[in-house]
């Protein structure tokens, strides 16, 4: 999945020792652009994706992430992770395209009112005005 918005918060990093040798993790919340912005946190794990990404507050970027869920305890949580963070250019997203809903209200042109079917003719004037 991909989500493109705006970096409103950069959380702590995290960090420790698994059985697999050290972990990096850090959390990010990302805010739309929607017309009713919705916002997101999701984790980069790792100190290579951390540096990488380089996740800096007020960017704009592009998130691909995966979407799993955990249990613990009885309870399930959801989990979001980044696999790649894209820079945006910030100058796209202020005139971006018009969104799907918006052009399906946007007037359009119409087309010149037109009689669905010719006029019907006289049975008696038979008479063919065809050009051709």
């Amino acid at each position: 999945m991909e989500l493109q918005g705006k970096i409103i918060a950069v959380l702590p990093e995290r960090s420790g020792v698994s059985a697999r040798g050290e972990w990096k993790s850090q959390s990010f919340v990302i805010e739309t652009h929607d017309s009713f912005p919705r916002k997101m946190v999701f984790d980069v794990f790792g100190a290579d994706r951390l540096a990488r990404f380089n996740i800096q507050m007020g960017q704009e970027v592009s998130v691909s992430f995966d979407i799993d869920a955990h249990e613990y305890n009885g309870r399930w949580f959801n989990n979001i992770r980044a696999f790649d963070v894209r820079l945006v250019d910030p100058n796209t997203v202020a005139a971006g395209p018009i969104p799907p809903a918006a052009a399906a209200v946007a007037p359009t042109a119409a087309p010149a009112a037109e009689a669905p079917f010719p006029p019907k003719q006289d049975d008696q004037n038979n008479s063919d005005d065809l050009p051709f």
